[in-house]
């Protein structure tokens, strides 16, 4: 394969020399002096077809364009009040390092409720995310680790996971999409920790939503995997939901809010470095109150066929003894 990889990319690089303004300005903004690598995974998500990566990526750049995402870490959301809401119900922190020197990301899947601001608001707050993770924690870690690394690790809690977080399946589902569109291959692995006997039926019903390359990074750990994940990480940067053997825990308030919260560190240089460039990109006066719209595809979902797949189920995992009246009430909420 590395005779056919070294062309596609030669090819693919030849194409995207041909870039003028204002492509040429946003695929460095994607690439941050790492072209090559942005074209691999490009490739990569696209099965090394170049003309298929050429589309993917073109049509990432334009939608960079068409939805501002360039100047996304220049827009803050404001009040500081709502951030707060949306960092205690959209669960992520950064944890720490791998022993390559990937970041690793704690997502509290199941503990996150999207109930306290508009969906706009959790795209936004995604793609700033992104937006940082891209331009100043991948950085930093390369130059830290003294080699290039553009992908990181996460690892995905379903503490607390519960029937009703499938109300929120379509507004989760944009959000990957997002990802995997305009940020592919930048997750090595995603490992599901802590996973309740409802984890089984939720997971019936993304599965089928999910890209196949997606898919196949995915590791169901048993338990709390501290045992795998220490394979992969030291101690220290393990979220706090695996770091005791058995399932996590939501009462663990220390480690949480020094993980999730806007308190923790790495909340508040992502939050005072929006505001600063928010000021560098001349923003005079108060910032106003307004969500960021960003176009995202809106998947099509079959709220009939995902009740359907649930209650199928949980006919197996409880041997079909008249749970059929809890689907009735999930609703599959749109933005």
């Amino acid at each position: 394969m590395a005779a056919p990889s070294e062309e596609a990319i030669k090819q693919f690089s030849a194409l995207m020399e041909q870039l003028e303004e204002p492509l040429k300005t946003t695929f460095q903004n994607v690439h941050q002096g790492y072209p090559r690598g942005t074209l691999v995974r490009f490739l990569k998500a696209r099965e090394w077809s170049v003309p298929k990566a050429h589309k993917m990526l073109m049509d990432c750049l334009n939608w960079r364009i068409q939805n501002e995402i360039d100047s996304m870490l220049a827009k803050p959301i404001v009040p500081l009040d709502l951030y707060r809401a949306i960092r205690d119900t959209l669960l992520v922190g950064l944890t720490g390092y791998s022993k390559q020197g990937q970041p690793v990301y704690a997502f509290g899947v199941g503990l996150s409720t999207f109930d306290k601001a508009s969906v706009n608001y959790y795209v936004q707050s995604h793609i700033q995310m992104n937006e940082y993770r891209d331009r100043v924690v991948l950085p930093a870690a390369s130059k830290k680790f003294g080699r290039q690394i553009n992908t990181c690790l996460k690892v995905m809690d379903m503490t607390g996971l519960k029937l009703s977080a499938l109300s929120q399946i379509k507004m989760l589902t944009m959000i990957t999409t997002v990802d995997d569109l305009n940020y592919p291959e930048k997750t090595e692995t995603y490992y599901i920790v802590n996973a309740p006997y409802v984890f089984s039926a939720c997971w019936k019903v993304v599965k089928p939503l999910l890209q196949e390359r997606t898919k196949k990074k995915i590791q169901v750990l048993y338990g709390s995997g501290r045992d795998e994940l220490l394979k992969v990480m030291d101690y220290e940067s393990l979220p706090h939901f695996c770091k005791r053997e058995g399932s996590g825990s939501s009462n663990d308030s220390f480690d949480r809010v020094d993980c999730y919260s806007y308190n923790h560190p790495f909340h508040q240089q992502l939050y005072n470095y929006v505001k600063q460039q928010s000021l560098n990109q001349g923003f005079v006066g108060p910032v106003k109150q307004g969500s960021f719209h960003v176009d995202v595809p809106t998947p099509e979902l079959e709220p009939v066929k995902i009740a359907e797949t649930i209650e199928l189920e949980f006919h197996n995992l409880r041997g079909g003894n008249g749970l059929s009246h809890s689907f009735n009430r999930i609703k599959i909420e749109g933005p």
